[in-house]
């Protein structure tokens, strides 16, 4: 079976990790992925190491960890897009292509002839995605936007952290570059809906995406709970804003059980279970909203039996009556995970420096596949394959190219 994008051919100028984290998905697809750097350097975070992958001899290689995490399935080529024979080569393969990815600051491309309004007059069908920290509007289009600033403005760090009354209270940065992943995500939903426009009519478009758009779009319910109550929503730390009980409690082991009761049923089998029945049955606790305004108190009862069991026992049992639970892991207790184990969600392919191994793509078909077809590409792989595969370059020219420094 092959990738649902199949025959589709992506033209990658994007660095770092929002752009290729959406141009990897559409590698996982199917899609052919052709990404461009700039010749030496490359993208960014190929420097941003350690750790580094490790060779089969246990030496460190160059390939950093950050590069290896987002340009799976794809062709590195090498041009120097402010030559202007570097300018031609990248509208000559935006000719050849159906979908366009770049994240420079808005009107970066527009000098070098490489904006959307450019390449759509070469192609009519391109679908041209621009990903900015701001967007190409508004008073902020023309600054620069990073993942930590975004989590910062876009309001998730006022809601993620402990309380103002516990110990370490203040504003907390989520652990990985969440406004750069789900604005990847968004981008290629914006693609796939592109493509379907451009099944109805032949036109290609252009997307304008920014990284504070997604992040306050992200904030979902808590916006929502904003706009309900008129309050801003705090940070809560462990605890859920709006359900009662659903968070860490404690085990006689010491460990941790995340605890996550959504509804009435399960509150009740869950005080059965330790031992509590009958405090599902007194009113203060008998509903969601209920628990809410009594959290503390509710909180201290039932921390004195979850203390009596540990983490085994106690997820053993509420998982018996359905009651959702689990562990705290780390990252490698998550790889270990039989479950993670038994969905696939780790994969390695082969490079250059021996195996590769990567986190997989979540999404599973029933007719179509994912396709890890590539490695992460060293950079410039494949510079000369792509020039004379998609663009007929005779091994002449493309010497020509490289004695000139354009690749």
């Amino acid at each position: 079976m092959a990738g649902p994008l199949e025959k589709l051919r992506v033209l990658d100028l994007s660095r770092v990790l929002a752009g290729p984290w959406s141009t990897q998905i559409l590698a996982d697809m199917g899609a052919e992925v052709i990404k461009i750097e700039r010749p030496v350097s490359g993208d960014d975070t190929r420097l941003w190491g350690p750790p580094w992958l490790k060779a089969e001899s246990g030496e460190d290689t160059c390939e950093s960890a950050y590069f290896l995490a987002a340009n799976r399935g794809k062709h590195s080529l090498t041009v120097d897009i402010s030559k202007p024979e570097g300018q031609k080569l990248i509208r000559e393969l935006a000719s050849q292509c159906d979908i366009l990815v770049e994240n420079f600051k808005t009107g970066g491309l527009a000098s070098k002839g490489l904006d959307y309004a450019s390449l759509s007059a070469i192609n009519p069908g391109l679908i041209y995605c621009s990903i900015t920290g701001f967007g190409h509007t508004g008073p902020m289009k023309d600054m620069a936007g990073y993942d930590y600033l975004i989590q910062a403005q876009g309001g998730l760090m006022s809601i993620t952290g402990a309380a103002d009354d516990q110990p370490g209270a203040g504003p907390k940065r989520v652990g990985v570059a969440v406004a750069d992943l789900t604005t990847g995500m968004n981008a290629t939903i914006a693609i796939l809906g592109a493509l379907y426009h451009r099944t109805q009519t032949g036109e290609g478009q252009h997307i304008d995406l920014a990284l504070l758009d997604v992040q306050v779009s992200w904030l979902a319910n808590q916006a929502q709970n904003y706009f309900c109550s008129g309050t801003p929503p705090k940070r809560t730390g462990d605890y859920h804003p709006n359900l009662v009980p659903y968070q860490p409690f404690p085990t006689a082991n010491g460990e941790q059980i995340i605890i996550a009761v959504g509804n009435n049923g399960q509150f009740q089998r869950f005080c059965e279970a330790i031992g509590l029945g009958e405090l599902a049955k007194v009113e203060r606790f008998a509903n969601n909203a209920k628990r809410v305004e009594h959290r503390v108190e509710l909180i201290n009862l039932l921390t004195t039996e979850t203390k009596k069991r540990t983490l085994k026992e106690l997820t053993e049992l509420l998982n018996e009556i359905g009651v959702p639970c689990g562990p705290i892991q780390d990252i490698e207790q998550v790889f270990a995970d039989p479950q993670v184990q038994a969905r696939g969600m780790e994969v390695t392919l082969d490079s250059t420096h021996g195996p590769v191994k990567g986190v997989a793509n979540p999404i599973k078909y029933s007719k179509t596949t994912l396709e890890y077809r590539k490695a992460p590409p060293a950079l410039g792989e494949d510079t000369s394959a792509v020039l004379e595969r998609v663009l007929n370059k005779t091994s002449h020219e493309i010497e020509e190219l490289k004695s000139k420094g354009v690749v």
